[in-house]
């Protein structure tokens, strides 16, 4: 996953959420209303047992329940210490309308995620 640097004005702008290693972030099935932004720390997302991926500073995820149905699709947990930044639908909105490279890198996150899973 690539790191972007357009997501940084993030750090500034919203409170941190502090989470300990493997303490469970979200779970598949559960209602979401946030996406996360990785200050520090890594983050591992899991379906069924198996690693999708693990994430590090300066990546998003939990995006999906923003865009589509607020359903989580997959399990995160933090792998190590983690300081992560929650962003909810409302401000998700107002990012991406005020902030056209904060909407263009998570478009550039969703297609590699794409490209990743139609390559395995």
């Amino acid at each position: 996953m690539t790191t972007s640097p357009n997501f940084n004005f993030l750090k500034n702008h919203h409170p941190v959420e502090n989470y300990s290693i493997g303490q469970i972030i979200f779970t598949e099935g559960q209602v979401g209303d946030v996406m996360y932004y990785i200050k520090s720390g890594e983050v591992q997302i899991t379906l069924h047992g198996k690693t999708l991926v693990t994430l590090g500073v300066g990546e998003i995820f939990g995006e999906m329940a923003l865009i589509e149905s607020h359903i989580r699709f997959a399990n995160a947990h933090a792998v190590t210490e983690c300081e992560l930044i929650a962003i909810n639908e409302r401000d998700f909105n107002f990012l991406i309308q005020e902030h056209p490279y904060f909407a263009l890198n998570v478009m550039r996150v969703l297609t590699e995620r794409l490209r990743k899973k139609a390559e395995s």
